[in-house]
């Protein structure tokens, strides 16, 4: 019962936005850059100024780092595979290589592995906001819509999008102990308390727009295997030399097995990549991973 304790603040704010675009007339689009270029930057900027940078960032980090490859590995070549074009790719990237171990995952192993576990939960997703507002917003933009993106390198539109600089402010501030006034971290904790809220009501609106009939079973049932079947045993294998004790391995498979991450959602729909594939196989993993994580947990725990 603990666990769908978890879930259901998660679905009624689903529910918030999946109710209103069904009776009130609003631009998606619209949130979502309101989310993305003013509100997101603050979110990353806490984030990153307020945990304690240390060691354990390197060996998680380079977990991280190497599961996302492994992961644009197999998406790329199911995509070669399949003779996707680039849209579908990049669809199919933000839907299957980035988990939601945020809002899911920490509040998750807070209550599996106490404050201890709550730690390392902290320093994931940090270093997977890191990873989703560069890395993700990069094959965001690559399966762009429009026209555009065939002359343009994506890499311009990473660097347009504030969370970075937000995050390395973060950082830089961190790094040099230099304080923020009271009155001014109000500010900040209220604009990045609200960005996770507004991006899950986001993706709301957009799961109200998918219709059964345009679901793409094939390509939606590759990518939830994927992200809750085979990246959990790709992490399992990852961590075997990692120079970390046991429980922070089972964290680490744990982190790995997560749904889809609303923001893909986000940046889906900013950039054209496929947003209605996205949406659906963020909610469609959500919903068996009420299946599989504590099938997960049983064996690890």
């Amino acid at each position: 019962m603990e666990f769908i304790g978890v879930l259901i603040p998660i679905f009624s704010i689903f529910a918030i936005g999946y109710i209103g675009i069904k009776f009130l007339p609003i631009d998606i689009k619209s949130i979502s850059t309101m989310t993305l270029y003013l509100m997101s930057p603050f979110l990353a900027f806490r984030t990153f100024y307020q945990n304690e940078l240390n060691m354990d960032y390197i060996y998680l980090g380079a977990f991280l780092l190497v599961l996302c490859m492994i992961s644009l590995l197999f998406s790329y070549l199911v995509g070669y595979i399949r003779k996707w074009d680039q849209q579908v790719k990049s669809g199919f990237v933000l839907s299957s290589v980035f988990m939601n171990n945020g809002n899911y995952g920490v509040p998750l192993i807070l209550l599996v592995f106490g404050e201890e576990g709550f730690h390392y939960a902290i320093i994931l997703m940090v270093l997977q906001t890191l990873i989703m507002c560069t890395i993700g917003i990069y094959f965001a933009a690559k399966g762009g819509a429009d026209g555009r993106r065939i002359k343009i390198s994506p890499l311009k539109d990473v660097v347009k999008v504030p969370i970075v600089y937000g995050a390395i402010l973060g950082i830089l501030l961190n790094l040099f102990h230099l304080p923020i006034n009271d009155q001014m971290m109000t500010a900040i904790d209220m604009v990045a308390d609200a960005t996770i809220p507004t991006i899950m009501v986001v993706l709301g609106m957009q799961l109200a727009k998918i219709k059964l009939g345009d679901l793409e079973f094939g390509r939606v049932s590759l990518a939830v295997v994927f992200r809750l079947l085979l990246a959990p045993v790709i992490a399992y294998f990852l961590t075997l030399p990692l120079p970390v004790d046991e429980m922070v391995k089972d964290i680490l498979i744990i982190t790995a097995a997560m749904p889809t991450a609303a923001n893909t959602t986000m940046y889906a729909l900013q950039f054209g990549s496929r947003p209605g594939f996205v949406s659906s196989v963020t909610l469609i993993t959500t919903l068996l991973s009420l299946i599989t994580l504590p099938l997960l947990l049983t064996i690890l725990v």
